[in-house]
C-alpha cells in the first residue's frame, strides 16, 4: 500500500462513536443478563467441541461490525458458558463478579495500564498499596505485612514459597538447587497448587511431604515435628510449611498458633493459605480463623473468592518483603527509574513482569459494599450453609462428612459411591443447580459451597430438594 493510499479510515482504532454505540449495548446486556440470570441452566449445555465448531476456522479478512460480533457472542458463545454469577452455582468455591467490581474492570480496559513499574502509572502501585491494607485491616493482621496482588493463589503460593527458599543460606538464587533434597511440608487436605509449587521449585513432588490429619482434618502439629526430626537424620534440608485456613475439599482450618511453634524452633518458613477462609475473618465471630496468622511468614487471601471481586484477585501477604524482592527482582538497564530507592515497583515480587490494574477493582469493591456491607454478607451465607447442615442433619438418607466453618457443607447420601456420583451428575445436568464432588478419606462426597451475593435461603432450599428428589428417584429405579 503506498502512502497515498493510505487513509484515516484504513488506520487506528475503531472509531468511539461505534464503540460507544456498542458499549451502551454491553451495559445493557450486563444489566439484563443480571437481572435474568436466574432463568439460565447454571451448567452449559453444550457438547464437547459444539463452540469450536460453530466458529469459522480461518481468521477474518476484513473487519467486522462490533454490533456484529456481540450477536455472535449471544448466539455463539454464551451457550457455552457455566454461569459462576449464578445464584444457584455452588461448586467449588462460589464467587461473585460484582457491579462495582465489573464496573471496574470496563474502566481498567479502558486505561490499560501496566503497573510493573511505579512509573507506569502511579495509582496503579498505589491504589493497590492501599486497597491491599484495607484488607489487611479488615481481616486483623498486624501492621507489618505488606500485601501484593497476584492472579491468583496458586502464584501468591509460588512466590511465596520461593521467597521460602530464598531465605535460606544456599545461594539458590545464583547457584541453583543444591544437591541436597529440600523439604517442604503441608496438609493432606492442602491444595494442589502447593505440589505444583514444589513442582516448579525444583524441590519435587517426593519432598513435598503431607502431614496426617486428624478427626476434623486439620494437620497434626506432633506429626509435622516427628516429619521434621525424620527428614534431618536423613540428611534433608526442611524449609517452609504451609497451613492452611479452609482446605478445598472440606475447608478445615489448620491450627496455625500450633504449627507456628513448630516453624519457630524450626527456624522454617510458615505461608498460611487463606485463599477462601481469610475472608471470613472480617466477621468478630470468625476473626479466630487467622489466629496465630500474625507470626506467619506470609499469607494468602483471595478477594475473587469470596469478597465479590471479578476474578483474578489474590493478595500475598508477607511480613518479610526484603526476602521477596530477593527472590525476584531483576532490574535490566531499560527498567531502571531514578525514583527507584523511593518507591515500591511492583515487578520486583514476582515473576511477573506485565501486571493488571488489578488494584483498582479490590478498591472498588471495599469501597461500594464497605467492611461492615462485606460483613452482613459473608454472615448470611454462613448461615445459610448451617441451615443446610440442619437439614441434613435431620434427613435420615443424608449424612454430614466435615464441619462447616465457613460456607461449604460436605455430605453424602447414605449408599455407594456410584449413586452418590449420580447423584451429582444428575443434579448438574438439570440446569437448576451446580454442586461439585470430593473425596473424604476415600468416601465419594457431595458439596455444597455457598459464596454468590444473589444466592438466598430459597435457592438453597431448591438445590437440597433437588437433590433428595433426584436421590429418590434414580436409586428407586
Amino acid at each position: 500500500m503506498s502512502r497515498s493510499e493510505i487513509s484515516v479510515g484504513q488506520l487506528g482504532d475503531i472509531g468511539t462513536d461505534e464503540f460507544r454505540a456498542a458499549a451502551h449495548r454491553a451495559v445493557e446486556w450486563i444489566g439484563q443478563y443480571l437481572d435474568t440470570i436466574r432463568d439460565r441452566p447454571v451448567l452449559s449445555q453444550v457438547a464437547p467441541g459444539d463452540v469450536r465448531r460453530s466458529l469459522p476456522t480461518v481468521p477474518p479478512e476484513q473487519g467486522e461490525a462490533l454490533e456484529a460480533i456481540i450477536d455472535d457472542f449471544e448466539r455463539l458463545v454464551l451457550p457455552g458458558i457455566t454461569h459462576w454469577n449464578h445464584p444457584r452455582f455452588f461448586g467449588y468455591f462460589g464467587i461473585t463478579g460484582s457491579t462495582p467490581g465489573i464496573l471496574a474492570e470496563l474502566l481498567i480496559a479502558a486505561l490499560n495500564v501496566n503497573g510493573m513499574l511505579w512509573r507506569t502509572s502511579p495509582a496503579a502501585t498505589e491504589v493497590e498499596e492501599v486497597a491491599c491494607d484495607w484488607l489487611r485491616q479488615a481481616i486483623g493482621l498486624p501492621v507489618g505485612f505488606s500485601g501484593v496482588i497476584n492472579d491468583t493463589a496458586s502464584s501468591s503460593t509460588l512466590y511465596a514459597l520461593a521467597a521460602a527458599r530464598e531465605a535460606l543460606p544456599i545461594g539458590v538464587r545464583q547457584h541453583g538447587m543444591p544437591a541436597a533434597h529440600l523439604r517442604m511440608y503441608v496438609s493432606e487436605e492442602a491444595h494442589s497448587s502447593v505440589e505444583k509449587a514444589g513442582i516448579v521449585l525444583g524441590v519435587g513432588q517426593d519432598n513435598v511431604v503431607k502431614i496426617s490429619t486428624d478427626s476434623a482434618f486439620r494437620m497434626d502439629p506432633d506429626e509435622l515435628e516427628k516429619a521434621i526430626a525424620r527428614d534431618r537424620r536423613a540428611g534433608h534440608l526442611p524449609f517452609a510449611v504451609v497451613a492452611t485456613v479452609g482446605t478445598t475439599s472440606v475447608t478445615a482450618v489448620d491450627p496455625v498458633p500450633a504449627l507456628a511453634r513448630v516453624c519457630q524452633a524450626e527456624k522454617l518458613w510458615l505461608h498460611v493459605d487463606a485463599a477462601y477462609g481469610g475472608a471470613a475473618a472480617v466477621l468478630d465471630s470468625h476473626r479466630w480463623v487467622l489466629a496465630g496468622c500474625d507470626q506467619a511468614d506470609s499469607l494468602v487471601v483471595n478477594p475473587h473468592k469470596w469478597l465479590f471481586t471479578p476474578i483474578d484477585c489474590s493478595v500475598l501477604y508477607c511480613r518479610h518483603e526484603d526476602v521477596l524482592k530477593s527472590a525476584f527482582s531483576l532490574t535490566p538497564a531499560y527498567l531502571k527509574t531514578p525514583e527507584a530507592d523511593s518507591v515500591r515497583n511492583l515487578m520486583d515480587y514476582g515473576a511477573s513482569l506485565g501486571r493488571r490494574f488489578r488494584g483498582l477493582k479490590l478498591w472498588f469493591v471495599l469501597r461500594a459494599f464497605g467492611i461492615e456491607g462485606a460483613r452482613r454478607r459473608i454472615a448470611a451465607h454462613i448461615e445459610m450453609a448451617q441451615e443446610l447442615r440442619r437439614w441434613i442433619e435431620a434427613d435420615a438418607d443424608f449424612e454430614l462428612l466435615a464441619p462447616s466453618p465457613f460456607s461449604t457443607v460436605v455430605f453424602r447420601h447414605r449408599s455407594d459411591a456410584a449413586d452418590n456420583e449420580r447423584i451429582h451428575d444428575e443434579v448438574n445436568r438439570s440446569g437448576e443447580a451446580l454442586i461439585s464432588h470430593t473425596d473424604v478419606r476415600g468416601v465419594y462426597a457431595l458439596r455444597i459451597a455457598i459464596g454468590n451475593l444473589r444466592t438466598t435461603l430459597d435457592d438453597v432450599r431448591a438445590t437440597w430438594e433437588l437433590i433428595r428428589s433426584i436421590s429418590q428417584s434414580s436409586l428407586s429405579a
